[in-house]
């Protein structure tokens, strides 16, 4: 964490010389989401991830990361493909988890090969035994066999929301890093406190759903067409009716709203009414486009999520000819790596 801070507070010093916010993460049991290969030795199988040298595996015995939904199952599942004829463990390579801190669990089998009726019987007694959602992949076939989503329930800001989140779909991985990454942003919309938001990059709604109630309206755009359909069932999920999103890439977003392009996927949405005061950019790696830059440099209050802090670095020399830094935070969603997440909240000087 000291390394952590220091490195992002010399990124930003140029910018922001005061001391970071900190968010930690539990030490362990942190994690809702994994993904391990299945090494096959033999009759036996494993969990495994790559070896460094790319040649080989290394074998997991414990994973003490995942939160203790997973946990509790991983090695559960993986005595009953050892303990299985043929019908689990063939041509399986691949187990992903997606878990919640309210205990539920989907778990997803890849294989190599067609998944029959078989297959799907044996696995609808594992369910039962797991207490857990199953569902099987293979070349050009899904099979779910109750459902391919959990729902998450977190409180933040003292109030709770349910997140439904899908197998396929982007989750922030540590829950308790993530509430703290929205209330810290809720503390600035309440330093708001007027006129409307924008959103870009809003996944399922994780950032949009709990600052919604600091605003009149809300448009929240994102690529995706699955994270566009979970943000919709989790706004009827959580009763909240100010928020409309749209299905466009970023720099589509900064096209139809500098009236440039016409997209017929906004032509119930007036997006002259807004009168954004706020926006919230979480961009992935690469950092913003120069069409978004330019387009939320028009807007009075900034708050940029960020998972690589060279690029959020990169970015603050353009959008600090315009507006200050007030704010800067550090968010450990990934301990005992080098990564880490960081946010700025920024004002039009």
């Amino acid at each position: 964490m000291e390394y952590k801070q220091e490195k992002v507070s010399k990124l930003l010093a140029p910018f922001y010389t005061e001391a970071l916010e900190v968010f930690d993460s539990p030490d362990s049991h942190y994690r809702a989401r994994a993904e391990f290969r299945i090494w096959h030795e033999g009759e036996r199988c494993d969990y495994a991830m790559g070896n460094i040298e790319k040649n080989g595996a290394v074998t997991i015995g414990e994973c003490p990361k995942v939160i203790e939904a997973i946990e509790k199952r991983m090695w559960k599942l993986l005595e009953k493909i050892n303990a299985s004829s043929e019908v689990l463990k063939k041509r399986l390579f691949a187990v992903e988890f997606l878990a919640t801190t309210t205990d539920e669990c989907l778990i997803t089998m890849l294989y190599h090969r067609k998944l029959d009726e078989v297959w799907s019987e044996e696995v609808k007694a594992l369910e039962k035994e797991l207490n857990a959602k199953i569902m099987g992949r293979s070349r050009k076939q899904k099979v779910v066999l109750s459902d391919e989503y959990v729902t998450e329930e977190l409180e933040i800001d003292g109030k709770p929301f349910k997140y439904v989140q899908y197998e396929s779909g982007f989750t922030q991985p540590n829950p308790a890093v993530n509430v703290k990454m929205i209330e810290w942003a809720i503390k600035q919309a309440k330093r708001v406190g007027y006129g409307d938001f924008l959103e870009s990059y809003c996944g399922l709604g994780n950032f949009t759903l709990p600052l919604s109630h600091y605003f009149d309206k809300v448009l929240a755009t994102e690529i995706s067409k699955r994270s566009i359909h979970a943000a919709l069932q989790n706004c009827d999920l959580n009763h909240i009716s100010n928020i409309t999103f749209a299905r466009l890439a970023s720099e589509e977003m900064t096209e139809a709203l500098q009236g440039k392009r016409e997209f017929n996927r906004l032509k119930d949405i007036d997006l002259k009414s807004y009168a954004f005061s706020t926006v919230l950019v979480d961009p992935p790696r690469a950092g913003l486009d120069d069409g978004t830059i330019a387009l939320i440099s028009g807007i009075e209050h900034i708050i940029y999520i960020s998972c690589n802090p060279e690029t959020l670095a990169r970015d603050l020399e353009r959008l600090t000819q315009t507006h200050e830094v007030l704010e800067a935070a550090i968010y450990d969603q990934f301990p005992h790596t080098d990564h880490v997440e960081s946010g700025v909240f920024l004002k039009k000087k």
